[in-house]
Protein backbone atom coordinates (compact mmCIF):
# COMPACT_ATOMS: atom_id res chain seq x y z
CA UNK A 1 0.00 0.00 0.00
CA UNK A 2 1.05 3.00 -0.93
CA UNK A 3 -0.12 6.44 0.53
CA UNK A 4 0.53 10.59 -0.36
CA UNK A 5 -1.06 13.29 1.38
CA UNK A 6 -1.62 17.04 0.21
CA UNK A 7 -4.29 19.61 0.30
CA UNK A 8 -6.53 21.65 -1.22
CA UNK A 9 -8.64 25.20 -0.23
CA UNK A 10 -10.42 23.71 3.01
CA UNK A 11 -9.58 20.04 2.03
CA UNK A 12 -6.92 17.59 2.90
CA UNK A 13 -6.38 14.60 0.81
CA UNK A 14 -4.80 11.34 0.90
CA UNK A 15 -4.07 9.18 -2.09
CA UNK A 16 -3.90 5.66 -1.28
CA UNK A 17 -2.71 3.11 -3.56
CA UNK A 18 -3.02 -0.94 -2.94
CA UNK A 19 -2.26 -4.35 -4.96
CA UNK A 20 -5.68 -6.41 -5.13
CA UNK A 21 -5.80 -9.34 -7.62
CA UNK A 22 -7.29 -9.38 -10.85
CA UNK A 23 -9.53 -12.42 -10.39
CA UNK A 24 -10.91 -12.21 -6.60
CA UNK A 25 -11.52 -16.10 -7.00
CA UNK A 26 -7.54 -16.37 -7.87
CA UNK A 27 -6.20 -14.25 -5.10
CA UNK A 28 -2.64 -15.79 -5.49
CA UNK A 29 -2.59 -14.67 -9.67
CA UNK A 30 -2.07 -11.41 -11.40
CA UNK A 31 -2.31 -8.56 -9.48
CA UNK A 32 -3.78 -5.07 -10.70
CA UNK A 33 -3.59 -1.87 -8.70
CA UNK A 34 -6.65 0.12 -6.93
CA UNK A 35 -6.38 3.38 -6.32
CA UNK A 36 -8.51 5.71 -3.78
CA UNK A 37 -8.92 9.33 -3.01
CA UNK A 38 -10.01 10.39 0.91
CA UNK A 39 -11.06 13.62 1.13
CA UNK A 40 -11.33 15.67 4.22
CA UNK A 41 -12.41 18.66 5.52
CA UNK A 42 -11.06 20.58 8.40
CA UNK A 43 -11.96 18.98 11.55
CA UNK A 44 -13.60 15.89 10.11
CA UNK A 45 -10.59 13.31 10.59
CA UNK A 46 -12.84 11.37 12.70
CA UNK A 47 -15.68 11.44 10.88
CA UNK A 48 -17.27 7.96 9.24
CA UNK A 49 -16.25 7.10 5.91
CA UNK A 50 -18.62 7.80 2.53
CA UNK A 51 -17.70 5.97 -0.90
CA UNK A 52 -18.43 7.37 -3.57
CA UNK A 53 -19.38 4.61 -6.14
CA UNK A 54 -18.97 6.99 -9.94
CA UNK A 55 -21.69 6.18 -13.09
CA UNK A 56 -20.36 4.39 -16.06
CA UNK A 57 -19.49 1.75 -15.88
CA UNK A 58 -15.94 2.95 -17.07
CA UNK A 59 -15.57 6.36 -15.70
CA UNK A 60 -13.16 7.43 -12.89
CA UNK A 61 -14.70 9.22 -9.55
CA UNK A 62 -14.58 12.84 -9.67
CA UNK A 63 -11.62 15.42 -9.01
CA UNK A 64 -12.43 17.77 -6.43
CA UNK A 65 -10.88 21.39 -7.08
CA UNK A 66 -12.49 22.65 -3.97
CA UNK A 67 -15.27 21.71 -0.98
CA UNK A 68 -18.20 22.48 -3.52
CA UNK A 69 -16.57 20.42 -6.47
CA UNK A 70 -18.21 18.37 -7.08
CA UNK A 71 -21.54 20.07 -5.87
CA UNK A 72 -22.43 17.81 -3.43
CA UNK A 73 -18.94 17.43 -1.46
CA UNK A 74 -20.00 19.98 0.53
CA UNK A 75 -22.88 18.30 2.03
CA UNK A 76 -21.26 15.20 2.20
CA UNK A 77 -18.14 16.56 4.07
CA UNK A 78 -20.34 17.92 6.83
CA UNK A 79 -20.84 14.16 8.24
CA UNK A 80 -17.99 11.90 6.79
CA UNK A 81 -14.72 11.62 5.12
CA UNK A 82 -15.44 10.95 1.37
CA UNK A 83 -13.45 8.08 -0.54
CA UNK A 84 -13.50 8.75 -4.15
CA UNK A 85 -12.46 5.09 -5.53
CA UNK A 86 -11.33 5.07 -8.41
CA UNK A 87 -13.29 1.52 -9.80
CA UNK A 88 -10.72 -1.21 -11.43
CA UNK A 89 -10.01 -0.04 -14.80
CA UNK A 90 -10.46 3.18 -14.37
CA UNK A 91 -8.56 6.49 -13.57
CA UNK A 92 -5.60 5.43 -11.67
CA UNK A 93 -6.53 1.76 -10.86
CA UNK A 94 -4.82 0.43 -13.52
CA UNK A 95 -6.62 2.10 -16.31
CA UNK A 96 -7.88 -0.37 -19.37
CA UNK A 97 -6.35 0.45 -22.51
CA UNK A 98 -5.04 -0.86 -25.67
CA UNK A 99 -1.26 -0.33 -24.26
CA UNK A 100 -1.33 -0.20 -20.95
CA UNK A 101 0.85 -2.68 -19.81
CA UNK A 102 -0.54 -6.17 -18.28
CA UNK A 103 -0.18 -7.58 -15.19
CA UNK A 104 2.12 -10.79 -15.35
CA UNK A 105 0.35 -13.58 -15.85
CA UNK A 106 -2.15 -12.54 -18.21
CA UNK A 107 -1.03 -14.08 -21.18
CA UNK A 108 -0.11 -10.79 -22.93
CA UNK A 109 1.87 -7.38 -22.26
CA UNK A 110 -0.88 -5.29 -23.41
CA UNK A 111 -4.41 -5.44 -25.17
CA UNK A 112 -3.28 -4.68 -28.40
CA UNK A 113 -0.77 -7.71 -28.27
CA UNK A 114 -3.58 -10.03 -26.59
CA UNK A 115 -5.97 -12.48 -28.95
CA UNK A 116 -9.35 -10.99 -28.90
CA UNK A 117 -10.49 -14.33 -26.75
CA UNK A 118 -7.59 -13.06 -24.03
CA UNK A 119 -8.91 -9.13 -24.36
CA UNK A 120 -12.79 -10.83 -23.21
CA UNK A 121 -11.28 -13.26 -20.65
CA UNK A 122 -9.44 -9.53 -18.99
CA UNK A 123 -12.49 -7.83 -19.77
CA UNK A 124 -14.98 -10.01 -17.60
CA UNK A 125 -13.62 -9.24 -14.45
CA UNK A 126 -14.45 -5.28 -14.29
CA UNK A 127 -18.03 -5.72 -13.57
CA UNK A 128 -19.82 -4.98 -9.86
CA UNK A 129 -18.65 -7.61 -8.36
CA UNK A 130 -15.31 -7.13 -8.75
CA UNK A 131 -15.55 -3.80 -7.52
CA UNK A 132 -17.29 -4.79 -4.47
CA UNK A 133 -14.46 -7.24 -3.39
CA UNK A 134 -11.81 -4.25 -4.46
CA UNK A 135 -13.93 -2.02 -1.98
CA UNK A 136 -13.49 -4.49 0.88
CA UNK A 137 -9.94 -5.06 0.77
CA UNK A 138 -9.67 -1.35 0.73
CA UNK A 139 -11.79 -0.94 3.91
CA UNK A 140 -9.74 -3.62 5.56
CA UNK A 141 -6.79 -2.12 4.35
CA UNK A 142 -8.25 1.54 6.66
CA UNK A 143 -9.56 -0.74 9.25
CA UNK A 144 -12.93 0.30 8.62
CA UNK A 145 -15.98 -1.91 10.43
CA UNK A 146 -18.33 -0.81 8.40
CA UNK A 147 -19.05 2.86 5.69
CA UNK A 148 -21.68 4.14 4.03
CA UNK A 149 -22.19 4.18 0.17
CA UNK A 150 -23.00 6.80 -2.41
CA UNK A 151 -23.78 5.39 -5.53
CA UNK A 152 -24.67 7.28 -8.89
CA UNK A 153 -26.44 5.28 -11.56
CA UNK A 154 -24.24 2.62 -12.29
CA UNK A 155 -22.37 2.88 -8.93
CA UNK A 156 -26.06 2.50 -8.12
CA UNK A 157 -25.97 -1.32 -9.16
CA UNK A 158 -22.62 -1.45 -7.75
CA UNK A 159 -23.98 -0.57 -4.32
CA UNK A 160 -26.94 -3.25 -4.76
CA UNK A 161 -24.49 -5.44 -5.54
CA UNK A 162 -22.79 -4.73 -1.79
CA UNK A 163 -25.77 -4.87 0.09
CA UNK A 164 -26.35 -8.64 -1.71
CA UNK A 165 -23.11 -9.61 -1.00
CA UNK A 166 -21.44 -8.14 1.39
CA UNK A 167 -24.45 -5.88 4.10
CA UNK A 168 -22.29 -6.24 7.32
CA UNK A 169 -19.93 -3.76 5.90
CA UNK A 170 -22.32 -1.03 5.27
CA UNK A 171 -23.80 1.67 7.73
CA UNK A 172 -26.20 3.02 4.98
CA UNK A 173 -26.88 2.93 1.46
CA UNK A 174 -27.64 5.70 -0.62
CA UNK A 175 -28.87 5.77 -4.47
CA UNK A 176 -29.08 8.72 -6.75
CA UNK A 177 -30.83 6.99 -10.13
CA UNK A 178 -29.13 3.26 -10.08
CA UNK A 179 -31.61 0.91 -8.65
CA UNK A 180 -31.26 -1.51 -11.51
CA UNK A 181 -34.18 -4.23 -12.65
CA UNK A 182 -33.02 -7.40 -11.03
CA UNK A 183 -33.09 -10.93 -12.57
CA UNK A 184 -32.58 -12.12 -16.45
CA UNK A 185 -35.08 -9.39 -18.15
CA UNK A 186 -32.38 -7.13 -19.60
CA UNK A 187 -34.38 -6.93 -23.10
CA UNK A 188 -37.28 -5.48 -21.00
CA UNK A 189 -34.79 -2.73 -19.49
CA UNK A 190 -33.42 -1.91 -22.99
CA UNK A 191 -37.45 -1.85 -24.85
CA UNK A 192 -38.00 0.59 -22.09
CA UNK A 193 -35.62 2.53 -22.64
CA UNK A 194 -35.86 2.59 -26.50
CA UNK A 195 -39.69 3.88 -25.55
CA UNK A 196 -38.44 6.37 -23.79
CA UNK A 197 -35.95 7.84 -25.84
CA UNK A 198 -38.34 7.77 -28.71
CA UNK A 199 -40.73 10.28 -26.41
CA UNK A 200 -38.04 12.49 -25.59
CA UNK A 201 -36.74 12.58 -29.11
CA UNK A 202 -40.15 14.26 -29.91
CA UNK A 203 -40.42 16.29 -27.12
CA UNK A 204 -37.63 17.70 -28.03
CA UNK A 205 -38.38 18.04 -32.05
CA UNK A 206 -41.77 19.55 -30.51
CA UNK A 207 -39.81 22.22 -29.09
CA UNK A 208 -37.12 22.69 -31.53
CA UNK A 209 -38.58 21.54 -34.88
CA UNK A 210 -36.52 23.27 -37.02
CA UNK A 211 -33.55 21.15 -35.36
CA UNK A 212 -34.94 17.84 -36.73
CA UNK A 213 -34.34 19.07 -40.37
CA UNK A 214 -31.02 20.05 -39.61
CA UNK A 215 -30.40 16.18 -37.88
CA UNK A 216 -31.74 14.88 -40.94
CA UNK A 217 -28.79 16.67 -42.76
CA UNK A 218 -26.20 15.45 -40.62
CA UNK A 219 -27.86 12.06 -40.79
CA UNK A 220 -27.90 12.00 -44.74
CA UNK A 221 -24.01 13.21 -44.34
CA UNK A 222 -23.15 10.75 -41.80
CA UNK A 223 -24.85 7.60 -43.82
CA UNK A 224 -22.33 9.14 -46.77
CA UNK A 225 -19.81 9.24 -45.01
CA UNK A 226 -19.02 12.87 -45.31
CA UNK A 227 -19.23 14.06 -41.28
CA UNK A 228 -16.43 14.34 -40.19
CA UNK A 229 -14.51 15.20 -36.57
CA UNK A 230 -11.20 17.67 -36.79
CA UNK A 231 -8.92 14.48 -36.84
CA UNK A 232 -10.57 13.11 -39.87
CA UNK A 233 -12.28 9.94 -38.67
CA UNK A 234 -16.07 9.95 -40.07
CA UNK A 235 -19.52 9.59 -37.62
CA UNK A 236 -21.65 6.72 -38.66
CA UNK A 237 -25.66 7.16 -38.52
CA UNK A 238 -25.96 5.16 -34.98
CA UNK A 239 -23.01 6.98 -34.03
CA UNK A 240 -24.60 10.46 -34.27
CA UNK A 241 -27.56 9.14 -32.88
CA UNK A 242 -26.61 8.68 -29.96
CA UNK A 243 -26.43 12.74 -29.43
CA UNK A 244 -29.31 11.55 -27.73
CA UNK A 245 -27.81 10.90 -24.33
CA UNK A 246 -27.51 14.95 -24.06
CA UNK A 247 -31.52 14.36 -23.38
CA UNK A 248 -31.15 12.59 -20.38
CA UNK A 249 -29.53 15.09 -18.08
CA UNK A 250 -30.61 18.72 -16.96
CA UNK A 251 -30.04 21.44 -19.78
CA UNK A 252 -29.57 18.38 -22.10
CA UNK A 253 -31.97 19.72 -24.79
CA UNK A 254 -30.64 22.91 -24.52
CA UNK A 255 -27.11 21.73 -24.99
CA UNK A 256 -28.17 19.67 -28.24
CA UNK A 257 -29.92 22.58 -29.77
CA UNK A 258 -26.64 24.69 -29.11
CA UNK A 259 -24.98 22.12 -31.01
CA UNK A 260 -27.63 21.77 -33.83
CA UNK A 261 -27.59 25.69 -34.26
CA UNK A 262 -23.48 25.69 -35.03
CA UNK A 263 -22.66 25.45 -39.23
CA UNK A 264 -21.80 22.09 -39.82
CA UNK A 265 -18.98 23.16 -41.68
CA UNK A 266 -17.30 25.21 -39.45
CA UNK A 267 -14.73 23.68 -36.92
CA UNK A 268 -16.63 25.12 -34.09
CA UNK A 269 -19.46 22.22 -34.97
CA UNK A 270 -16.60 19.41 -35.55
CA UNK A 271 -14.91 19.90 -32.26
CA UNK A 272 -18.41 20.21 -30.12
CA UNK A 273 -19.56 17.41 -31.89
CA UNK A 274 -16.87 15.33 -30.90
CA UNK A 275 -16.59 16.29 -27.29
CA UNK A 276 -20.95 15.39 -27.43
CA UNK A 277 -20.46 11.97 -28.49
CA UNK A 278 -20.43 9.12 -26.14
CA UNK A 279 -18.31 5.73 -25.86
CA UNK A 280 -15.21 7.69 -26.87
CA UNK A 281 -11.96 5.52 -26.65
CA UNK A 282 -11.51 7.38 -23.96
CA UNK A 283 -12.80 4.68 -21.68
CA UNK A 284 -13.17 2.06 -23.43
CA UNK A 285 -15.05 0.20 -20.73
CA UNK A 286 -17.77 2.36 -21.08
CA UNK A 287 -18.42 0.81 -24.39
CA UNK A 288 -17.26 -2.51 -24.21
CA UNK A 289 -18.86 -4.07 -21.13
CA UNK A 290 -21.38 -0.91 -21.26
CA UNK A 291 -24.65 -4.00 -21.33
CA UNK A 292 -22.88 -6.33 -18.90
CA UNK A 293 -24.13 -4.25 -16.02
CA UNK A 294 -27.08 -5.18 -16.90
CA UNK A 295 -26.69 -9.32 -17.23
CA UNK A 296 -27.81 -10.41 -14.18
CA UNK A 297 -27.24 -14.08 -14.82
CA UNK A 298 -27.59 -13.76 -18.53
CA UNK A 299 -25.47 -13.04 -21.58
CA UNK A 300 -26.40 -9.72 -23.40
CA UNK A 301 -26.50 -10.71 -27.07
CA UNK A 302 -26.14 -7.13 -28.16
CA UNK A 303 -29.48 -6.34 -26.23
CA UNK A 304 -29.86 -2.91 -27.33
CA UNK A 305 -29.86 -3.64 -30.57
CA UNK A 306 -31.90 -6.53 -30.52
CA UNK A 307 -34.48 -4.63 -29.03
CA UNK A 308 -34.53 -1.52 -31.10
CA UNK A 309 -38.07 -0.89 -32.13
CA UNK A 310 -38.61 -0.54 -36.17
CA UNK A 311 -39.80 2.95 -36.29
CA UNK A 312 -36.56 3.91 -34.52
CA UNK A 313 -34.67 1.68 -37.13
CA UNK A 314 -36.14 3.38 -39.99
CA UNK A 315 -35.62 7.04 -38.28
CA UNK A 316 -32.45 8.42 -37.62
CA UNK A 317 -34.06 11.67 -35.85
CA UNK A 318 -35.21 8.75 -33.22
CA UNK A 319 -32.25 9.21 -31.27
CA UNK A 320 -30.57 6.69 -28.90
CA UNK A 321 -29.10 7.19 -25.38
CA UNK A 322 -26.90 4.45 -23.89
CA UNK A 323 -27.96 2.19 -26.28
CA UNK A 324 -25.02 0.01 -27.18
CA UNK A 325 -24.44 -1.24 -30.99
CA UNK A 326 -22.17 -3.29 -32.41
CA UNK A 327 -22.09 -0.93 -35.35
CA UNK A 328 -20.67 1.65 -33.25
CA UNK A 329 -16.95 -0.19 -33.16
CA UNK A 330 -17.49 0.06 -36.70
CA UNK A 331 -18.01 3.58 -37.06
CA UNK A 332 -15.89 4.43 -34.38
CA UNK A 333 -11.73 3.88 -34.84
CA UNK A 334 -10.67 4.30 -31.20
CA UNK A 335 -12.88 1.58 -30.51
CA UNK A 336 -12.48 -0.73 -33.57
CA UNK A 337 -9.75 -3.02 -31.69
CA UNK A 338 -12.22 -3.76 -29.19
CA UNK A 339 -14.83 -4.84 -31.60
CA UNK A 340 -14.14 -8.51 -31.53
CA UNK A 341 -13.44 -9.20 -27.93
CA UNK A 342 -17.11 -7.15 -27.45
CA UNK A 343 -18.73 -9.76 -29.59
CA UNK A 344 -17.32 -12.66 -27.11
CA UNK A 345 -18.41 -10.64 -24.28
CA UNK A 346 -22.08 -10.29 -25.95
CA UNK A 347 -21.86 -14.15 -25.83
CA UNK A 348 -20.69 -14.74 -22.29
CA UNK A 349 -22.68 -16.12 -19.50
CA UNK A 350 -22.20 -13.37 -17.25
CA UNK A 351 -22.86 -14.74 -13.43
CA UNK A 352 -25.87 -13.32 -11.27
CA UNK A 353 -25.03 -10.34 -9.28
CA UNK A 354 -28.01 -10.02 -7.06
CA UNK A 355 -29.54 -11.97 -4.21
CA UNK A 356 -32.58 -11.49 -3.75
CA UNK A 357 -33.22 -13.61 -0.83
CA UNK A 358 -30.21 -11.74 0.91
CA UNK A 359 -31.52 -8.17 -0.27
CA UNK A 360 -34.99 -9.20 1.53
CA UNK A 361 -32.69 -10.14 4.62
CA UNK A 362 -30.83 -6.63 4.64
CA UNK A 363 -31.82 -4.46 7.25
CA UNK A 364 -29.23 -1.70 6.60
CA UNK A 365 -30.91 1.74 6.22
CA UNK A 366 -30.83 4.04 3.19
CA UNK A 367 -32.84 6.23 0.92
CA UNK A 368 -33.10 6.13 -3.01
CA UNK A 369 -34.14 9.04 -5.64
CA UNK A 370 -35.98 7.57 -7.93
CA UNK A 371 -35.86 9.89 -11.06
CA UNK A 372 -39.67 9.71 -12.35
CA UNK A 373 -38.52 9.64 -15.84
CA UNK A 374 -35.56 8.18 -15.98
CA UNK A 375 -33.94 7.55 -19.56
CA UNK A 376 -31.56 5.24 -18.44
CA UNK A 377 -32.96 3.42 -15.40
CA UNK A 378 -36.77 2.88 -15.90
CA UNK A 379 -38.63 3.74 -12.83
CA UNK A 380 -41.05 0.60 -12.50
CA UNK A 381 -37.86 -1.62 -12.00
CA UNK A 382 -36.29 0.80 -9.38
CA UNK A 383 -39.44 0.55 -7.70
CA UNK A 384 -39.77 -3.27 -7.73
CA UNK A 385 -36.59 -3.59 -6.35
CA UNK A 386 -36.89 -1.19 -3.63
CA UNK A 387 -39.25 -3.33 -2.54
CA UNK A 388 -37.05 -5.99 -1.69
CA UNK A 389 -34.96 -3.85 0.81
CA UNK A 390 -36.88 -3.35 3.89
CA UNK A 391 -34.34 -0.57 5.48
CA UNK A 392 -34.50 0.95 2.00
CA UNK A 393 -37.06 4.61 1.37
CA UNK A 394 -37.71 5.90 -1.39
CA UNK A 395 -38.13 9.37 -2.78
CA UNK A 396 -39.91 9.82 -6.39
CA UNK A 397 -39.14 12.93 -8.12
CA UNK A 398 -39.77 14.36 -11.37
CA UNK A 399 -37.59 17.61 -10.59
CA UNK A 400 -34.63 16.26 -11.83
CA UNK A 401 -33.18 13.78 -14.47
CA UNK A 402 -30.54 11.23 -14.40
CA UNK A 403 -28.19 13.36 -13.38
CA UNK A 404 -29.64 14.92 -10.51
CA UNK A 405 -27.03 14.00 -7.71
CA UNK A 406 -24.66 17.04 -9.70
CA UNK A 407 -27.33 19.13 -10.92
CA UNK A 408 -29.31 20.12 -7.82
CA UNK A 409 -26.11 21.39 -6.16
CA UNK A 410 -26.48 19.41 -2.83
CA UNK A 411 -29.99 19.10 -2.44
CA UNK A 412 -30.57 15.61 -3.31
CA UNK A 413 -27.89 14.52 -1.58
CA UNK A 414 -29.17 16.47 1.72
CA UNK A 415 -32.41 14.85 1.14
CA UNK A 416 -31.71 11.31 1.21
CA UNK A 417 -29.48 11.51 3.95
CA UNK A 418 -32.63 13.41 5.49
CA UNK A 419 -34.39 10.16 4.26
CA UNK A 420 -32.30 7.93 5.54
CA UNK A 421 -32.05 9.45 9.42
CA UNK A 422 -35.68 9.05 9.16
CA UNK A 423 -35.66 13.13 9.59
CA UNK A 424 -37.86 13.80 6.19
CA UNK A 425 -40.60 12.33 4.62
CA UNK A 426 -40.42 10.53 1.80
Amino acid sequence: MRTTEWALPGLHLEDRTLQIPLDHAAPDGPQIELFARIVTAPGGEHLPYLVFLQGGPGSEAPRPLEATSPAWLGRALQGHRVVMLDQRGTGRSTPVGLDTALPDGVGAETLRGATAAQQADYLTHFRADAIVADAELLREDLGVQRWSLLGQSFGGFTTLRYLSAAPGSVEKALFTGGLPTIGPGMDEVYASTWQGMIARSERYWHRFPGDRDRFRRLADSAAAGTLLLPDGQSVGVERLRRLGHLLGASQGQERLHYLLGLDPASPAFAHDLAAALPFSGRNPLYAVIHESCWADGVATGWAADRTMPEEAREDPTLLGGEHMHRDLFLEDPELAPWAEAADLLAEHQWPRLYDEDALRRCTVPGAAAVYYDDAYVPREGSMATASLLPGLRTWVTSEYEHNGLRASGERVLAHLLDLAAGHAAA
